[in-house]
């Protein structure tokens, strides 16, 4: 069993080696062919983000954006939980807001971006507002499915051991519901991100969607690489990290 996990573990480092050689390559490729107008070498960024990184500025920017993700993902956990648990455990609200929900999560959210501007003003608030307003409902909507598919046996056993809806949520729903949960979490995670940062590319003095505006402004090619490859260095790790544990928790049920 042992051997196994080691040679699963060695075949995933492995294979994660290659994809990263081949997106490495892939891009000095596309260097070569754009040149320096639309892009910098990888070699020329890494070097730019290793001084950007160590600059006098950059902890404030990235400080800002993590408090604002931070904030706005804790945010989105709990309401999407606790509305989740609501609209599939009381099976008539569950049937009238869930299409609302769906019908919220079509919509572009940045033509929602003006109305948070006017109600949370610019700053903190307005980035964890948008935040939460693109994380929340993907964790509403799984958590939502994983109740509405938990064995009605489990919820018979709960009743049959008079067991209050908050000791059934406790005990019952929310054990058989974590795989199909933490996958919501997962892509919550992302979307939060996402929102945070878009937050930041439009209104904000601060983080690292202000710095990638200014690159953009500034038509600073390395500057922008450097920002992305941050980035996407950070959410690719921690996406890595939680499906990695999303497999886990769906290979035990």
């Amino acid at each position: 069993m042992t051997a196994s996990m080691n040679a699963s573990r060695w075949s995933g480092l492995r294979n994660a080696s290659v994809l990263i050689a081949a997106l490495l390559v892939l891009w000095q490729v596309l260097y070569w062919w754009v040149g320096d107008v639309a892009l910098a070498s990888p070699l020329a960024t890494f070097r730019y983000t290793e001084r950007l990184v160590t600059g006098e500025t950059f902890g404030m920017h990235a400080y800002d954006t993590l408090r604002a993700f931070t904030i706005a993902f804790t945010l989105s956990v709990v309401i999407g939980l606790a509305v989740g648990f609501w609209l599939g455990f009381a099976k008539l609200a569950g049937d009238v807001l869930e299409p609302m929900v769906v019908a919220v999560y079509a919509i572009p959210k940045l033509t929602l971006y003006p109305i948070l501007l006017l109600a949370f003003g610019l700053g903190l608030s307005a980035k964890v507002a948008f935040g939460v307003l693109h994380g929340v409902i993907p964790i509403i909507l799984f958590t939502l499915t994983a109740v509405r598919n938990t064995k009605p046996i489990l919820i018979k056993t709960g009743k049959v051991h008079k067991l209050s809806p908050g000791q059934t949520v406790r005990w019952i729903l929310f054990p058989a519901a974590v795989p199909e949960i933490f996958t919501g979490l997962r892509v919550g995670f992302s979307l939060t991100l996402i929102g945070s940062l878009l937050a930041e590319m439009f209104a904000s003095q601060r983080g690292l969607g202000y710095l990638l505006m200014t690159g953009i402004g500034l038509h600073n090619v390395e500057l922008i690489m450097s920002v992305t490859l941050l980035i996407i260095v950070f959410a690719a790790g921690v996406s890595t990290l939680l499906l990695h544990i999303d497999h886990r928790l769906h290979r035990r049920t």
